[in-house]
């Protein structure tokens, strides 16, 4: 870790500070990326209340700033940086990822695909689990931690050092959350029926026939597999070393007092929920904010036409050259001008029409009047934005979640998708074209979907923030959580009372049947003995 005399000098005197105040005292264990993206936006509002904010981050960190004036933050040193938070490993995953694709419908792709989620994955569970070790072996820090008398602890359970963390320092815990270690946070607590639940990685919506059916079983299986051989292992060792081997991750998962998930049901399909979840879906949302004058003086320089927008995201910038050429000449086919967010070189087909850029306003510039349409690779973040200011969508989902979220864009009928692996100049214009026609429905659509997006009696914003206060407020939230996860696998599913009932009614068949028989039986000497004296 840093220097630990000014660590310890930081943390207390800050302590000092928030003591003056009415504000509570908030530990932060985040992901970084695009994760980290989000949780900032509740951390700054948390300091906006008056609260005191620690952020743990790892000394690699790619988007967490050591320094900030919303929180203090504690430094864990690493040897080298999570996968998750390496530009390069993410660009070599999504070249591996858009290689198997490639293969898609044959049984080696499907384990190819698999195995490669599993290898990244699990390298990044280990590496965060050596990082809770690093933490919990440092008896400063620890001693730091539990002096300073935290009212909660706010993490993303995807990767669940945080978890470990709460437990460790018997903190109530608040999740900020859509997804856990083996997929969707839902299936953690809440019941998943997958006749209409749709899994992760089983591209269905909530209506499925037979064979969709038996692919959600698959994929669900696949991801317990992950769950019990790459997910939980390293977090298990850590267990079994500090809390004994009664205790599991993901127990303490269940045993969460909040969960603020990032969907809302205008998004995300019906399905059942529990009373410790919250949709803050979209509480990133924001009034858009005027444009740099560069971008501002391009927007209006459009015309009738408008402008289409293409961003990749914060992991993946660069889809390399051969993709590039090829999403370059489709939009030089097009009277639209293109704002496009380009790591890379540039292309060779680009058209005058086209604008590059290394970083642009996301949300300000899907606010702008003159937007028509935003192509996106599929992350949370920028659905929802594009929810907000009612933009239809056009898909080129490539790893993770993506092509899940589209499909749930497509089922409201408010974006469309393509696949990378088959792109091409002609069929990607057309679809471009397609989305624009103002004949077509797809912009009354995602209007649609706006304006039920903003009907409601609490912003997602001021909901995050109210239930964050209130798990401070009463020292957690135990009467919103179920304690189901403490039963047993049978006992939850019944299969003992299900035993019992068989057993009975096994005895109670088998009481009537000797009972039958005895009473044929009787019945059987009785008209034989009457019949055997009139002989005699």
């Amino acid at each position: 870790m840093a220097s630990y005399p000014v660590l310890t000098f930081l943390v207390f005197f800050s302590a000092a500070l928030s003591s003056t105040c009415d504000g509570g005292k908030v530990l932060v264990y985040p992901l970084d990326g695009s994760h980290w993206l989000n949780m900032k936006i509740l951390l700054e509002l948390l300091h906006s209340r008056g609260h005191e904010i620690t952020v743990i981050r790892s000394s690699t960190s790619w988007y967490i700033s050591e320094v900030s004036p919303y929180y203090t933050s504690i430094t864990i040193t690493q040897d080298h940086s999570h996968h998750i938070e390496s530009q390069d490993f993410m660009a070599s995953f999504l070249k591996r990822s858009i290689e198997i694709r490639r293969r898609e419908g044959s049984l080696w792709a499907f384990f190819e695909f698999y195995q490669n989620l599993f290898q990244m994955v699990g390298e990044n569970q280990h590496d965060v689990a050596k990082m809770v070790i690093d933490i919990f072996e440092n008896e400063t820090l620890i001693t730091i931690l539990k002096n300073n008398e935290y009212n909660l602890l706010l993490t993303d359970p995807a990767f669940p050092g945080g978890v470990l963390l709460a437990h460790y320092l018997q903190l109530p815990l608040v999740f900020n959350a859509r997804w856990v270690f083996n997929g969707d946070g839902h299936f953690v607590i809440a019941p998943s029926p997958l006749s209409y639940v749709p899994q992760l990685f089983s591209y269905n919506s909530d209506k499925m026939d037979f064979f969709q059916r038996m692919k959600n079983v698959i994929s669900h299986i696949m991801l317990v597999y992950m769950h019990y051989f790459v997910s939980n292992p390293p977090y298990q060792a850590v267990c079994d070393k500090y809390f004994g081997p009664d205790v599991n991750v993901m127990s303490l998962m269940q045993g969460a007092d909040l969960w603020l998930m990032r969907v809302d049901f205008i998004f995300e399909f019906p399905r059942p929920t529990m009373p410790n979840v919250v949709y803050i879906g979209g509480f990133q949302g924001k009034p858009s904010k005027p444009l740099p004058a560069d971008l501002k003086d391009f927007m209006q320089s459009s015309g009738e036409h408008g402008v289409v927008v293409m961003s990749l995201g914060t992991l993946l910038g660069d889809l390399g050259p051969e993709l590039s050429e090829i999403i370059a000449s489709a939009f030089a086919n097009l009277p639209q001008k293109v704002v496009w967010r380009h790591i890379g070189e540039r292309p060779t087909s680009l058209g005058n029409n086209t604008m590059l850029v290394k970083w642009l306003p996301q949300n300000d510039i899907l606010g702008h009047p003159k937007t028509k349409l935003f192509m996106s690779h599929g992350g949370t973040n920028g659905i929802y934005e594009a929810i907000y200011h009612g933009v239809p969508i056009l898909g080129l989902p490539l790893i993770f979640d993506q092509i899940d979220n589209f499909v749930r864009m497509k089922a409201r009928g408010a974006a469309e998708m393509v696949d990378v692996t088959t792109l091409d100049v002609e069929s990607l214009t057309n679809t471009l074209k397609n989305i624009l026609d103002p004949t077509k429905a797809y912009k009354e659509k995602i209007q649609k979907l706006s304006q039920l997006h903003h009907d409601k009696p609490m912003k997602p914003i001021d909901s995050a923030l109210f239930w964050m206060e209130f798990v401070m407020r009463h020292k957690g939230a135990s009467h919103l959580r179920t304690e189901s996860y403490k039963l047993p696998w049978y006992a939850y599913h019944c299969l003992d009372v299900m035993a019992v009932f068989a057993a009975c009614g096994l005895i109670l068949m088998s009481l009537v049947w000797v009972s039958c028989r005895c009473v044929i039986r009787a019945l059987i000497r009785a008209t034989k003995s009457p019949a055997k004296s009139k002989k005699e």
